[in-house]
């Protein structure tokens, strides 16, 4: 077999076989048979001719298998997790995670850092001083059998083939997939060993999928996949128009959900993680309340338990940012909706986010949203606050999030964030 007969089956259409799949992902994954070009022309093939429901299912299966499974098999309580394909303000694992962990269920969850508009779950927790994203199999095992929940980084063996594959198609235009997107979550999160899987598969002008047909499209994708390895997935369609939240920015996201944890922080953000723990909770049995729970403050507590586990210091403190700047408001009205895309580009160019996965993203950059959609505002009044460590960036971020503010003569209510489920 040679990597020219694959790359030319799938260019003109056709279906590639299960050996096939196994031969080119595994040689790709080993780097002795199939270099980047060929992998990248495969790619581009896929992306425009699509595949079967069984190539992908192999497909998924060969990238998990390029790497090794965490066995949770030893854990005295049904594990669940969550994956969100991304947005603006997206700071729900950090709230998740210990709430659904306190109403007993074990909570793995390998998370990513953040690229371009979107942030990432392990650079927000890396906001908190000493906390640490590396743990081993044996010590995340250890959490979630002492604590409930864990938040940490991928290790190198998992999957490594989508590691690869996946660099490989953020630098050929090819990230936009569907099938290339639900088989690169996918193999993660079932090579992670959790039984059942909630997806938050975001809609809008903030997330990766703009229609709420692609969306859809792809949470039945990797429910499918889910379905054909064994691990029980539902998917949420959620939202992503507007901010989630107010916070955009490591730290300031940090800072917002420990506001949810303890009993506050914005409505939106409390609405859909709650429809997620009820949705997790569902998947494996556990009749409780997250509602309830959120309320009493064990969640919070779970939550200070992980990060010190993993070398966090939360009484030290949130770093906050050197200089600060305010956008106002240049007309009378209500606030009708916020540009989540041109908030997360913001805070992205005050230092939040990276352009390249080795950059290095400021702990203390973002924007905060100081109006909500709805509220009556008038012109002077600030509607965002800007924070950075470098006064350099003011100008760009503003452009960015000039006309991002919708300003009318009406009274809004801002749409419910879960829009659709699929799955079982």
């Amino acid at each position: 077999m040679t990597p020219l007969e694959v790359i030319v089956t799938k260019r003109d259409g056709g279906s590639l076989t299960a050996e096939q799949i196994d031969w080119f992902i595994s040689r790709y994954a080993a780097g002795d048979a199939v270099a980047d070009e060929q992998a990248a022309a495969l790619a581009m093939a896929i992306f425009f001719n699509g595949m079967t429901p069984d190539e992908l299912s192999r497909w998924t299966s060969a990238m998990i298998d390029s790497g090794t499974r965490l066995d949770l098999s030893g854990l005295d309580r049904p594990a669940v997790d969550k994956h969100s394909t991304g947005g603006v303000g997206d700071k729900i694992s950090l709230i998740l995670v210990p709430l659904v962990a306190a109403c007993g269920a074990a909570v793995p969850q390998l998370s990513g850092r953040g690229l371009g508009h979107t942030g990432g779950t392990l650079d927000k927790l890396e906001a908190i001083p000493g906390w640490r994203a590396e743990l081993s199999p044996e010590q995340m095992i250890d959490q979630l059998n002492t604590i409930g929940g864990v938040i940490a980084g991928a290790s190198a063996d998992l999957a490594p083939a989508d590691r690869k594959l996946y660099a490989l198609r953020d630098i050929t235009g090819t990230i936009e997939s569907i099938p290339l997107i639900a088989s690169s979550i996918m193999s993660k999160k079932i090579a992670e060993g959790t039984g059942s899987l909630v997806l938050d598969v975001k809609v809008g002008s903030g997330a990766f999928m703009a229609s709420k047909a692609d969306a859809v499209m792809l949470a039945e994708t990797m429910v499918g996949l889910g379905r054909d390895h064994g691990v029980t997935t539902s998917a949420l369609i959620t939202g992503m128009d507007d901010v989630l939240g107010r916070a955009a920015g490591n730290a300031l996201e940090v800072a917002e959900a420990l506001e949810v944890l303890a009993g506050g922080g914005p409505p939106d953000v409390v609405e859909l993680t709650l429809a997620l723990a009820e949705e997790m909770l569902r998947l494996v049995g556990i009749d409780a309340d997250p509602a309830a729970m959120l309320g009493s403050g064990e969640a919070s507590e779970v939550f200070h338990r992980m990060i010190t586990a993993q070398g966090g210091d939360l009484s030290a403190g949130l770093p906050q940012a050197s200089h600060r700047r305010r956008i106002t408001a240049t007309v009378d009205g209500h606030l009708q909706g916020i540009e989540a895309r041109a908030v997360g580009v913001a805070a992205w160019r005050l230092g939040a986010g990276r352009t390249r996965k080795t950059d290095d993203v400021s702990p203390t950059a973002g924007v905060l949203c100081l109006a909500a959609i709805g509220d009556r505002v008038s012109a002077g009044q600030p509607l965002f606050e800007l924070h950075t460590e470098d006064q350099a960036r003011f100008e760009s971020a503003a452009e960015a999030l000039a006309g991002a503010a919708r300003i009318g003569p009406d009274p809004i209510e801002r749409p419910p964030r879960v829009e659709l489920t699929v799955g079982p």
